[in-house]
């Protein structure tokens, strides 16, 4: 709950530190003194939009502080500070700071963690709730109508939420599978026909280098044709230059024992025979290996043409081909297993659709209950706080298909009709301002078992009421603050004596001026100060005895 609240320069503000407690807190003070002051400033620093004019006149900055302790931190606002990376120490208070600048520039804080505004905003919804007469959120919106109707049934809602997930992501996979399988279909003459071509192709996987290879060994081939034919002319008949070398060896040999020196000589000559045949035999391979065959060569680069060609087709490399071709064939498979695994995910998105609808159903079922049990509630509420003519009704309509979503099958909002044979209506749009605080009010009891914000706020809810009606709303915020599953704590502004009187902390807001400077201060009353107060309340300008004797017996009476 809220534990203290410090506000610097804002408007008439000049430095204000507010302590509260549990229970009813109720603030009063004359008209004019500065009460919606308090109000935007907490609202300030609940992440509400900065507006310079905020800040004090002749000051430079505004800032607000507001701390609140919890025995355990709710789940929202835990999840909410996980998310952004907020460290909170058990026990520890948290918070919120706002600072202000005349220019315009704001800047946000929790526990002296720099955050962004909008962490304030969505924290705000679960630290402080604020009922005002024109308040457009809260219980008058009708997006929240919902939640609180479960909450108030007790719904597993969570059950629902995990059940459409399900069933959306069965139908995803469905949808995903048949759109697969239609867009195969589609290219099906055109991947038969594709796969034809390279199956009559036949291509394989370095096939390409090979080609390439032996091309330009033809190639070259071709280029020394004449320089080998001539080599080997050199190199073959009687009168080579080979042939000469063996007749002078065989000559060399018959005479080469008469002198050592002829003997090396044949040596030598024997090397050189051997050599020139080993030169005219390598010579004869590289010919036959270049050998230049015309259509050969006219086959490898018909080849080396279609290969590549296939493969700018197919926007690949020659090499890859091989790998298309079997894409290709896992496609025509698809296609034709492609219905069977449509029929199972349709049967697993069948199974998770009814179990979806099981689940809604049987929520939308509970809501209706509770709406009935929820409208008995409110119209106990309604005649005590002169609503007698009043009508209360939580319409729950259960929508069409395509409008399901992860809360259900249901769309929920509360009307009401304010006079006799009127029609229904929302909130907001047929009850008055004074009306509608009231309706606000006997809703907010009626569901006050279901909890809500840490901190409850009600802005002049009493205004335009008196006598046994002010009575009824101070005796219902009470036993809202009070409530052992409600908030447990209340702040109600009130002009109302009856309402203030059941206060367990009551607070004055005055409004003083010393020459040119006006300022507001909020201050807490002690027993003599609350009957002072009450009775001021009750007579106005000049406090009379018998307002004082009023004012105790309210205070006695609360």
């Amino acid at each position: 709950m809220l534990t203290r609240l410090s506000i610097r320069n804002i408007v008439l503000i000049e430095a204000l530190d507010l302590d509260f407690g549990g229970g009813l807190g109720v603030l009063t003070g004359e008209t004019g003194a500065g009460k919606s002051i308090l109000l935007d400033a907490l609202g300030l620093v609940l992440g509400n939009r900065a507006d310079s004019a905020l800040v004090r006149a002749g000051e430079d900055r505004a800032s607000v502080t507001a701390s609140f302790e919890f025995a355990v931190l709710p789940a929202p606002v835990a999840a909410l500070l996980g998310d952004a990376e907020v460290e909170i120490e058990p026990g520890e208070p948290l918070i919120l700071k706002r600072q202000l600048r005349a220019d315009g520039g704001s800047k946000a804080f929790i526990n002296d963690q720099s955050v962004g505004v909008a962490l304030l905003r969505e924290l705000g919804g679960h630290l402080v709730e604020l009922h005002g007469q024109h308040d457009d959120r809260g219980l008058v919106n009708p997006r929240g109508h919902r939640a609180l109707l479960d909450r108030y049934a007790r719904g597993d809602v969570s059950g629902v939420e995990a059940a459409w997930r399900a069933w959306r992501a069965a139908e995803d996979a469905l949808a995903g599978a048949r759109a697969r399988v239609a867009q195969a279909s589609a290219d099906q003459d055109l991947l038969l026909a594709h796969l034809a071509e390279l199956a009559t192709l036949a291509p394989e996987a370095g096939e390409e280098a090979e080609l390439a290879a032996a091309r330009a060994d033809m190639q070259k081939g071709e280029r020394l044709s004449g320089d080998l034919a001539e080599l080997q002319h050199l190199w073959s008949g009687s009168d080579s230059a080979l042939a000469s070398l063996r007749g002078a060896a065989r000559r060399l040999d018959r005479i080469a024992a008469e002198h050592p020196l002829l003997t090396e000589a044949l040596q030598a000559l024997d090397r050189a025979v051997i050599e020139a045949s080993e030169a005219e035999d390598r010579i004869a391979r590289a010919a036959e290996a270049l050998s230049h065959d015309p259509q050969a060569l006219d086959r490898i680069e018909t080849r080396l043409f279609e290969l590549r060609a296939a493969a700018r087709k197919h926007g690949c490399t020659v090499d890859d081909l091989p790998d298309r071709m079997l894409a290709m064939r896992a496609a025509l498979d698809a296609i034709e297993g492609g219905e069977a695994e449509i029929a199972g995910l349709e049967r697993t998105a069948q199974a998770a659709g009814a179990i979806y609808r099981e689940q809604a159903g049987a929520l939308s079922a509970l809501r209706g209950a509770a709406a009935g049990r929820l409208d008995a509630a409110v119209a106990a509420e309604l005649a005590p706080l002169k609503l007698d003519a009043a009508r209360f009704r939580t319409a729950v309509t259960v929508l069409g298909e395509g409008r399901w979503g992860p809360q259900g099958m249901d769309a929920v909002e509360f009307l009401i009709a304010t006079n006799p044979g009127a029609d229904f209506a929302p909130l907001a749009k047929i009850a008055s301002g004074g009306e509608l605080s009231r309706f606000i009010l006997a809703l907010k009891v009626a569901l006050a078992e279901e909890g809500g914000a840490a901190t409850v706020i009600f802005d002049e809810i009493d205004r335009g009421v008196g006598g046994a009606v002010a009575s009824a709303i101070g005796e219902r915020l009470a036993r809202l603050a009070q409530g052992t599953a409600g908030s447990g704590q209340l702040l109600a502004v009130t002009h109302s004596p009856q309402v203030a009187a059941r206060g367990n902390r009551h607070y004055v807001i005055a409004k003083s001026s010393e020459g040119t400077v006006t300022r507001t201060s909020v201050g807490l009353l002690d027993a003599s100060g609350r009957q002072e107060e009450i009775a001021r309340m009750l007579s106005g300008a000049e406090i009379t005895a018998e307002a004082r004797a009023q004012a105790d017996r309210l205070l006695e009476g609360a």
